[in-house]
């Protein structure tokens, strides 16, 4: 087959290309359930020995798994058409796991290609595309399922069934698909440059996305294992096409994001980010989700009005925490957190971003200790030295100022105590004099003071 990998994929598209809207409809008239299979194989079989030159008895014999893949789409675009009402299926009803049904039939006859018939290496791209509609249809099927039991049956006997087991059923079937099309390649043992392993980053993706979606993304650190186990003979991901290297750096950094590994999870999203396109807005909001909650507690940086520029959903987000934690106001700090709650808590990241308050409270106590001034010098000429012994009653009034309510001097002691274990304040207090005293060099680390 003369064809390129990704060429043959797109004849295996369930979406017609732009400049022939009526593919679909002109592929199911071509031929019907009684002949599809004899007319799939007389096709290719003309195709390949006008190109190839190969004599008829070879081409069959190479052509034979292919004629199950086309046989398969065929019918799984005959359920899409009926599925979307068009007429030219003769008004048949179908719904939307029934096109799963199909579609998994077409994946299931690709992936026997590869195990009994022997597909070539390059043409692994129609493996990404089966199983990306093989999820896409799933989530339909699984929203169809959700909106027809919301219309309620009659019947009270359900209790013997998991309502999130049902809820995705046919995606948890696809993760299921998905993970025996990544053993597929995972598992091949022919030389790199006619390896299955080509096609691993872009199953993997999908894998992960499956995951999230089905907010199982522990389950993610199992394929992440797998990986690390056959590093050695893999192709290295750098020489992965850049969309399936930034997607799998974005997913591996949002996983340890969500196990409060904050350091790798910088690490991996920065990669993400200096990777992404500069026209890839909805994918630099993605990763920038995550990226700023992680400088927050890992370099304290703040986003700037710059970075958020571009981002009016984020600015919204991020842009009042970031100021209410520059100015050290605590009461402002906890209504913008409140203000964004619900879409913090969807993308996973209000715990993290709750932590920002030891960073307001922490410039806000910086800026009782800037205020205090410097020291007299004992000699002329001597470099002056700021006041390092602060009332513990100074600081829990500017404490009881940012909270907008008096907060008692034993709460007080105890946040100064958790800034000072926490290393973002350095000293120590004196009880019995009811003192903070700051280290002379550093007081508030990383901050210049």
């Amino acid at each position: 087959m003369g064809m390129k990998g990704y060429d043959l994929a797109q004849t295996l598209s369930p979406i017609p290309p732009a400049d022939k809207p009526d593919r679909l409809k002109a592929v199911w008239l071509s031929t019907n359930h009684y002949g599809v299979k004899d007319d799939v194989t007389h096709g290719l079989v003309q195709a390949l020995t006008s190109r190839s030159g190969y004599p008829r008895e070879e081409v069959r014999e190479e052509v034979n798994g292919w004629t199950e893949v086309f046989s398969a789409y065929w019918k799984a675009i005959g359920e899409l058409l009926a599925v979307d009402g068009d007429s030219i299926v003769n008004g048949r009803r179908t719904s939307w796991t029934k096109v799963y049904e199909a579609w998994k039939e077409m994946t299931m006859a690709l992936h026997r290609g590869y195990t009994h018939h022997n597909f070539e290496a390059w043409t692994i791209p129609c493996l990404y595309t089966a199983g990306k509609y093989l999820r896409a249809f799933a989530i339909k099927s699984d929203e169809e399922r959700g909106q027809i039991d919301a219309g309620g049956d009659g019947l009270e006997i359900r209790d013997d069934f998991d309502p999130e087991m049902e809820k995705h059923q046919q995606l948890r079937d696809c993760e299921q698909q998905l993970k025996r099309i990544f053993t597929l390649c995972l598992t091949d043992r022919a030389e790199i440059t006619e390896s299955r392993k080509w096609g691993i980053y872009a199953i993997v993706n999908l894998l992960f996305k499956t995951y999230f979606k089905l907010n199982s993304a522990n389950l993610a650190r199992t394929i992440l294992k797998a990986l690390s186990t056959n590093k050695g003979n893999m192709p290295p991901l750098e020489a992965f096409p850049a969309a399936q290297r930034v997607t799998f750096k974005y997913y591996e950094g949002v996983l340890s994001f969500l196990e409060e590994n904050y350091v790798e999870a910088e690490k991996h999203l920065d990669e993400a980010w200096r990777g992404c396109k500069k026209d890839a807005m909805p994918n630099k909001e993605r990763i920038l989700a995550y990226l700023i909650p992680c400088r927050l507690l890992t370099t304290h940086t703040l986003p700037s009005k710059a970075l958020l520029e571009p981002f009016p959903r984020l600015q919204k987000s991020f842009l009042p925490l970031a100021q209410c934690i520059r100015r050290g106001d605590l009461h402002g700090f906890d209504l913008a957190l409140q203000q964004g709650e619900e879409e913090f808590v969807k993308r996973r990241i209000y715990l993290t971003l709750e932590r920002g308050r030891d960073i307001a409270l922490r410039n806000l106590l910086r800026k009782v200790f800037l205020a205090k001034g410097f020291e007299e010098p004992k000699n002329p000429g001597d470099a002056p030295l700021r006041k390092t012994r602060i009332r513990v009653a100074e600081f829990g009034a500017a404490i009881s100022f940012a909270n907008r309510e008096t907060t008692d001097s034993d709460e007080v002691e105890c946040l100064l105590a958790n800034m000072i274990y926490k290393n973002l304040m350095k000293g120590y207090i004196s009880r019995e004099h009811g003192i903070v005293v700051l280290s002379k060099n550093g007081a508030f680390p990383g901050t210049g003071v």
